[in-house]
């Protein structure tokens, strides 16, 4: 079998378990999706390189769950790069590793200004790599030979550039700091669904009248249902434009909404039943939605100053405290503590303002240890000027 060949049936993958069992070192791993063409995010191919055994590219479809290789190689370090693209669809699979190299997150604590892959092995390994097939059709069968080139080549060089940047790491004295982001990387919960998703239709917020929203849901929830029977990106079958445009239109049969030049897309004439339906239950439907649902949100950072002065200095100065550590450390802002946290931590922050009560508010919105001790005494320091700041004016007025 050669370094390109898919290993897409019992006997190969029997043979490529017992050679990745005898290899040495860490495994590099990558996984490619068919992300824009199918409705599911499954794996497509599956590339494994280590040192001594070579490189196999796994065929998921073909060889279903992947338990057994993980029996054997789950207990080793695992090289990806954005390890957490690839491990949703990796487990999915049964592919669970217990330990990870992240080089894609190694590179922003390096704090390298582009973190793609091709672009750090240019500059750490010297090595161009080509990018052409990322977006490609990974469900496409048989693959062909210049994509399985590409794929291999994504592991191939994987374990080498994460030899050289675990040496930076340790130079620049943040190896535990990178220890503790790939753990939580593995430790990190799945985004619970969201309640209404069909809420994040493009140009919903163009729709008015709950009727008309009602169209809308309706209409998302019947190209959903049909894109997962498929197994087809819902944009291809028919684009969020042509669904808020029939909305939005309201036709009044069905040869009105064939009629609707913005009504396109591959299903929109097929379908044409399941989509009249889909209007018409919309129409008829008691349970029409709200305009705006409750939710636990905060208003956009711009709305602050107006409606909460006090978060809004906090704020301000919790940026520019995170910045002045930020490139004290050559790591970037968004590394430091996640801006969603940042934002929560300003609009609701403790009662005491002090690195201590910072430290545990902190550990609420899961910051790991370096970044406790690298923000809390210099977040609580933002946050009590800001409070001084925002005295001041009642002070001068009196």
């Amino acid at each position: 079998m050669t370094d390109r060949d898919v290993v897409d049936t019992p006997e190969a993958y029997a043979l490529a378990i017992e050679a990745l069992a005898s290899g040495h070192g860490p495994l590099a791993v990558d996984a490619e999706r068919a992300s824009g063409f199918r409705y599911s995010q499954r794996a497509y191919l599956i590339q494994i390189f280590r040192r001594g055994s070579g490189t196999f590219l796994l065929d998921p479809p073909a060889l279903g769950r992947l338990d057994d290789l993980n029996a054997v190689i789950g207990g080793d370090e695992w090289v990806l790069h954005a390890a957490s693209q690839d491990l949703p669809c990796l487990r999915e699979v049964g592919l669970d590793p217990h330990t990870i190299f992240d080089t894609e997150l190694s590179a922003r604590l390096l704090g390298m200004p582009r973190v793609g892959l091709g672009t750090v092995v240019e500059e750490l390994l010297g090595i161009h790599l080509a990018k052409e097939h990322s977006a490609a059709d990974w469900s496409t069968r048989p693959l062909p030979q210049s994509w399985l080139t590409y794929a291999a080549l994504d592991v191939e060089l994987l374990v080498d550039l994460r030899d050289i940047e675990a040496e930076m790491l340790d130079a620049a004295g943040k190896a535990e700091i990178a220890a503790q982001e790939f753990q939580a990387e593995l430790d990190k919960k799945p985004k619970p669904a969201r309640a209404e998703p069909w809420r994040r239709l493009s140009g919903v917020h163009s729709i008015r009248g709950l009727r008309s929203l009602a169209v809308a849901r309706s209409l998302w929830e019947a190209r959903d249902q049909l894109a997962r029977e498929l197994d087809v990106s819902p944009g291809r079958l028919v684009p969020d434009a042509s669904l808020t445009a029939a909305a939005i239109a309201m036709p009044a049969s069905k040869r009105d909404l064939a009629a609707l030049k913005a009504f396109s897309g591959r299903a929109s004439r097929t379908e044409l039943d399941r989509w009249w339906a889909a209007i018409e239950e919309g129409v008829s439907t008691d349970d029409l939605p709200v305009l705006r649902p409750h939710a636990d949100t905060m208003p956009p950072p711009r709305a602050w100053a107006e409606r909460n002065p006090e978060a809004h200095e906090r704020l301000k100065h919790a940026r520019a405290a995170l910045a002045a550590i930020s490139e004290e450390r050559s790591i970037p802002v968004e590394n430091l503590l996640l801006p969603e946290a940042v934002r929560r931590l300003c609009w609701s922050p403790p009662a005491e303002l002090t690195p201590a009560a910072l430290a545990d508010a902190m550990r609420e919105h899961d910051a790991r240890p370096w970044q406790i001790e690298a923000c809390a005494q210099r977040l609580s320091q933002a946050f009590v000027e800001a409070s001084q700041s925002a005295a001041e004016p009642a002070e001068d007025a009196s």
